[in-house]
């Protein structure tokens, strides 16, 4: 079998990224201009207050809906969208306030949806959230039956001098890991073409896991809120935050990086997560592809000088040191 990669999966990361580009100069003749285009999230000042900023993020689950509606369980995706839009708008420093969801289905299936909604409803409680509304949308013909999309929208403020932006990064600056659950929700094309390969099924049950393949590819995605709340609180500066989602971790930690340094991420301090190692073996994935793809451990990422990255560590149990911040050509090193 040949080396996977994602975008024999089906997945063009470089052409989303250039779609990006493309909105970007497109919105730069729109009179009223966001802040962090183009970032985890973006937002806007509000004119005539004492300069409030409101940020706001969008999101999905991706294909990992495709599993959960083969599987027949549905509440774990809704946990997935709020954590997916909350996990993007933290990293502003702004605080979570209100979500909204839209669903889309072919035909109304009352108890499938109560089941995402009870999802979503379990996230906000995680995230410390309302959930002020949303959008339900029956589209017969367009969805097949059984079918459903689902879209998050998730609004916060903070004021505009805490906005955390990554633009006071500097090298010697210390790179601080969160844990991920898991897959989280990004990879999902590649796992399944992975799994469709090895012909295994979704209730296969893995000894080494203790777990089925459909149970590991369904743990929730992690929110950080809380961890990112404490540290706000207790005045701990925080520089940048990566939320590591479709990309990688070189793909989302370059995000929050200025020119003039590189962020040098140590793989050997990631603590091991045998499901990566898993699929890497099944798909002979290379490792680049692995990081290219998968959080590979690591779900959120702090930047922070060297006594405040401290303080972070003492503050969250399971946050750990995943590598420095050095002069160089504006890159991510996976070394």
């Amino acid at each position: 079998m040949d080396r996977l990669t994602y975008k024999q999966a089906g997945v063009d990361i470089e052409k989303a990224e250039d779609f990006v580009e493309f909105i970007k100069l497109r919105t730069a003749e729109l009179r009223n201009k966001a802040l962090l285009f183009g970032s985890f999230a973006s937002g806007i000042l509000i004119e005539g207050y004492k300069k409030p900023v409101v940020m706001m993020s969008t999101d999905g689950v991706g294909t990992k809906l495709k599993v959960a509606q083969d599987m027949g369980i549905h509440h774990t995706v809704g946990i997935d969208l709020v954590a997916m839009n909350v996990n993007d708008l933290i990293t502003s420093g702004a605080k979570p306030m209100g979500f909204m969801d839209y669903i889309a289905t072919g035909k109304l299936d009352l108890e499938v949806l109560k089941q995402v909604i009870e999802g979503i409803i379990e996230g906000c409680k995680l995230a410390e959230l309302s959930l002020v509304g949303g959008e339900t949308a029956e589209m017969p013909g367009f969805y097949p039956e059984g079918v459903y999309d689902l879209a998050g929208f998730c609004v916060g403020v903070c004021e505009e001098d805490q906005l955390i932006t990554g633009k006071d990064i500097r090298a010697g600056d210390t790179l601080v890991g969160l844990p991920s659950s898991g897959f989280h929700s990004n990879g999902y094309s590649l796992l399944r073409k992975v799994i469709e390969i090895n012909k295994l099924k979704y209730d296969t049950y893995l000894e080494d896991f203790k777990k089925t393949v459909g149970e590991i590819l369904l743990e929730p995605t992690r929110i950080y809120w809380k961890e990112v709340k404490v540290l706000l609180k207790k005045g701990i500066k925080i520089k940048g935050m990566a939320h590591i989602t479709g990309g990688g971790i070189p793909g989302n930690l370059i995000r929050i990086l200025p020119e003039g340094v590189k962020a040098v991420v140590e793989e050997r301090e990631i603590p091991p997560n045998p499901i990566f190692g898993w699929v890497q073996r099944l798909g002979k994935v290379e490792r680049g592809e692995m990081f290219r793809t998968f959080n590979m451990g690591v779900g959120f990422i702090l930047v922070a000088d060297g006594e405040n990255a401290q303080r972070v560590l003492s503050e969250i149990p399971q946050a750990f040191i995943l590598g420095a911040v050095r002069s160089g050509q504006r890159s991510v090193e996976i070394a």
